[in-house]
């Protein structure tokens, strides 16, 4: 669903269009400002002044900056798609490595970038949560009860507990330790914690 399709679907007032790829524009200098200064120090000035666009075009479209980062984090991700290799293995890591995936540096950065947005700003992060967070969980919900359903994993395990493990993991790795994820990391956590834990019983 695009940006202003959640839009309306929240049921707010749907807010002008900016036409062509002149949006996309805006949305890419928005998450390369993003990356570069933080949500905290973005403004729309600075946006349009990457965008080359006037600031009057961007304060017409969105009413402030919260609702134009999620915007452009909604175009950056694109429809969320499970990965189907037929095992719960193989589906974690094609989901979690490669572009749109943990190790996908670009992401990260952006992730990075609205950790202080999250925890200090309420309603910027429900939104947040609301739009960007929430698909990919359900994503990564729908691989654990697909697995489910083949048998992979025992039927007394906690799938609220477990389907969280392995971002849990590898981003506390990343924003704590300094650890860039790489996909060898992520196959030794798979190996390591997830497959033992799902298979316990």
């Amino acid at each position: 669903m695009s940006p202003a399709a959640r839009q309306e679907s929240a049921g707010t007032m749907t807010r002008p269009r900016v036409e062509g790829g002149r949006e996309q524009e805006i949305f890419d200098a928005t998450l390369h400002v993003l990356a570069e200064v933080g949500y905290d120090r973005l403004t729309l000035d600075a946006v349009a002044a990457e965008a080359k666009a006037s600031k009057a075009t961007l304060y017409r479209r969105w009413n402030g900056k919260a609702q134009l980062v999620i915007d452009a984090l909604i175009s950056h991700m694109g429809e969320p798609v499970t990965a189907d290799t037929g095992t719960l293995r193989g589906d974690l890591i094609a989901t979690y490595c490669g572009m749109g995936g943990v190790t996908d540096r670009q992401q990260m950065a952006l992730v990075g970038s609205l950790i202080t947005a999250v925890s200090r700003d309420p309603e910027f992060a429900e939104v947040y949560r609301r739009d960007v967070v929430a698909p990919k969980i359900a994503v990564n919900d729908a691989i654990f009860e697909r697995a489910k359903a083949r048998g992979e994993i025992a039927a007394d395990v906690d799938l609220a507990l477990v389907s969280p493990c392995l971002p849990g993991i590898v981003l506390h790795r990343l924003f704590f330790l300094g650890e860039t994820p790489t996909e060898d990391l992520i196959t030794r956590v798979i190996d390591q914690v997830i497959m033992p834990a799902v298979t316990s019983g």
